[in-house]
């Protein structure tokens, strides 16, 4: 009958045990996932912001690149008219 007290008493103390346990994981499962979620909005700005740059970046060279081809194109076509006052007898 002793034995059986005292085993009830010290599966009560694993169990008052096994529930603290319980409680520190589950605060920790939720400072876990509070610095998941951080992280991941940190990693999801600096996407958007390479996101950003990039598309910046390739607006800038196709203005480098088309602004000067479309001058040059103005330049060739304004070449290919001949002025009369220069070669008067090509009209």
């Amino acid at each position: 009958m002793r034995s059986n007290i005292f085993k009830v008493s010290e599966r009560g103390e694993r169990l008052d045990s096994l529930q603290d346990k319980t409680d520190n994981l589950a605060t920790s499962a939720q400072g876990f996932r509070r610095g998941a979620n951080r992280v991941r909005k940190q990693m999801w700005w600096k996407d958007m912001k390479m996101r950003v740059c990039l598309i910046i970046c390739i607006i800038i060279l196709l203005i480098v690149i088309i602004v000067p081809a479309g001058k040059i194109s103005a330049v060739l076509r304004h070449s290919t008219q001949l002025d009369p006052v220069k070669y008067p007898g090509m009209r």
